[in-house]
């Protein structure tokens, strides 16, 4: 009968000593993909004047767009892999009044032939 509380009581002492964190590692996690998945090679696509009907087949329907500045487009990418710290990516198009691309801000820089004339 002894050995019997023995067996129960010593793992429940273990992670009781070793808390929470060796039983949370044990149990699998899923990848979370959240919002718009943005790569550099659609954001290099990207050039000055464009409208928005063409950022949007480009890029994709924005995750966020402002009641007050429906000239400004959020695109906001989060992952989170398994156990692991998250990560967030997030691109800004801004349009001006007329709705043609003037501004790309966040973390994707506009490619290098933004400001070059659109065939």
């Amino acid at each position: 009968m002894r050995i019997k509380k023995w067996l129960v009581a010593v793992p429940l002492a273990l992670t009781m000593l070793t808390g929470c964190s060796v039983l949370e590692k044990l149990v699998y996690r899923i990848d979370v993909n959240q919002g718009n998945y943005v790569e550099q090679e659609a954001v290099n696509q990207l050039k000055f004047g464009m409208t928005k009907t063409q950022v949007r087949y480009v890029m994709g329907s924005p995750m966020l767009i402002e009641n007050g500045y429906p000239d400004t487009w959020y695109y906001i990418y989060h992952h989170t892999e398994g156990h692991k710290d998250s990560i967030q990516k997030n691109l800004i198009v801004d349009f001006n009044a007329d709705g043609t691309l003037v501004a790309v801000a966040g973390d994707f820089e506009s490619g290098d032939e933004f400001f070059e004339s659109l065939r």
